[in-house]
């Protein structure tokens, strides 16, 4: 199995329903999707019909009823696939997306529903909307208590650092022998050398049936960051993004972009209006950035700084933006907070510069520095720069050389992973941070 595959495998056992160590029947059903499922289509769909009508002079044949049991069905059917595969993505647990997943799903139905003209009882649809987000948020809650992992460490090389993470049982093994205790999994650092016992121990554990993985797939898995230190471990073609679905991408960004101007102009006025009145200065902050393919373009932002500090300067020391800033206005920290600052770059993405999601673009200064300092940072620009990214929801500003490493190291993960996916998961995790703050630093 190559590494793409194989860290696709070892993220759905982890994340989904792997396998289960704790003793007990019903634990054990909980852990398998097709018992999800069908909890799911019992407590969602059934029980409401159950409660709305006596089971001996249950409506059957009435159209509307056969109308919403099956769209809810489907409905609560595709909103649990989506579930389970944003959970399968490092950091996240599922638990804060079941609102938003099954509104989309329950919205799609409800769309097909209203364009086809079809009957449906509204009492019914609703109830299986609310009933699906409480099964798999408890759901999410009970599995996330009762499933664990322990995961065989074969000694050497660089498997040293894996039990720093959490959520995990990890197991050093003393001798090539398998534990009496079971594993769900074993990893060892196979670029190392191994005597001929552990070697032939590796191999016939992989036989058997117990995934075994090399430890940077394992780190990439739980970390959600993509380390690469020389050319040869990840090949370019490796890490190429999806050129169907960049193209895709590409379309869908302009059309969302275009109903953003159409029908937040009112807002985005008003924000300006703001800026306007508390401090002194162009409404619009202009900066040249360093872009898809590496080329430099102007980004645009809602000014949030105090305009005599708030200068182009070619030191890179400028460029950056610090903790508690005392360049920041007040309502410029709220809107940096909320990440509104960023909307007047719905024009970068009409002109072809930038994307709704993907790695920030760095000033050009701090990208030349970065450039020198950092070994493949150039690659990041393979794809179109994003207003929100892997990096952004899951690690937050960045001020030194250091945080820049694992940022760069999450946009790689990004590019690795690039699918639709991945982007939807973006997309939640930045809206939460805009209508609540959280996780924004």
């Amino acid at each position: 199995m190559d590494n793409d595959g194989a860290a696709s495998e070892m993220s759905k056992s982890m994340f989904e329903a792997g396998p289960l160590s704790v003793s007990g029947v019903l634990k054990s059903a909980l852990l398998k999707q097709r018992t999800q499922l069908l909890g799911g289509v019992l407590f969602a769909v059934v029980l409401p019909v159950l409660l709305r009508f006596d089971l001996l002079e249950m409506p059957l044949t009435s159209l509307s009823l056969n109308n919403t049991i099956i769209g809810a069905t489907v409905a609560m059917t595709v909103g649990f696939f989506i579930f389970g595969r944003l959970a399968s993505y490092p950091g996240t647990d599922g638990i804060s997306y079941s609102v938003p997943v099954f509104m989309l799903s329950y919205g799609a139905v409800l769309v097909v529903f209203l364009f086809l003209r079809l009957d449906y009882s509204r009492y019914l649809f609703g109830s299986s909307f609310v009933l699906s987000v409480v099964w798999f948020t408890a759901l999410a809650i009970v599995l996330t208590r009762i499933r664990s992992f322990r995961i065989g460490i074969v000694p050497g090389g660089e498997t040293d650092r894996l039990p720093q993470l959490k959520n995990i049982i990890w197991q050093t093994l003393s001798e090539p022998k398998l534990p009496e205790n079971r594993l769900d999994a074993m990893v060892a650092d196979l670029r190392a050398d191994f005597p001929p016992e552990w070697e032939r121990f590796i191999t016939e554990t992989a036989i058997v049936g117990t995934p075994v993985y090399h430890v940077k797939q394992m780190y990439e898995t739980l970390t959600g960051r993509v380390e690469i230190e020389h050319l040869s471990e990840n090949t370019l073609g490796a890490l190429n993004p999806n050129d169907v679905y960049l193209k895709f991408k590409r379309v869908a960004d302009w059309l969302l972009a275009a109903l953003v101007i159409v029908f937040g102009f009112i807002f985005l006025a008003a924000i300006a209006i703001v800026i306007r009145i508390e401090s002194k200065g162009p409404v619009i902050f202009r900066q040249p950035r360093m872009g898809y393919g590496g080329k430099i373009f102007t980004l645009y932002k809602f000014r949030t700084m105090k305009m005599e500090d708030d200068t182009e300067g070619d030191s890179r020391q400028k460029a950056i933006t610090l903790n508690n800033d005392a360049r920041i206005t007040r309502f410029g920290r709220f809107l940096r907070r909320t990440r509104i600052d960023e909307l007047p770059q719905i024009i970068n993405i009409l002109r072809g510069e930038m994307s709704w999601i993907g790695p920030r673009p760095e000033a050009v200064p701090l990208s030349e520095w970065y450039e020198r300092e950092l070994p493949f940072y150039r690659y990041r620009h393979i794809v179109r720069p994003g207003i929100s990214g892997w990096a952004q929801v899951m690690q937050g500003h960045v001020a030194s050389t250091d945080e820049v490493l694992e940022k760069l190291h999450y946009d790689f993960y990004y590019i690795k992973n690039f699918s639709p996916w991945l982007d939807f998961l973006i997309l939640l995790k930045t809206l939460r941070t805009v209508i609540t703050g959280f996780g924004a630093r």
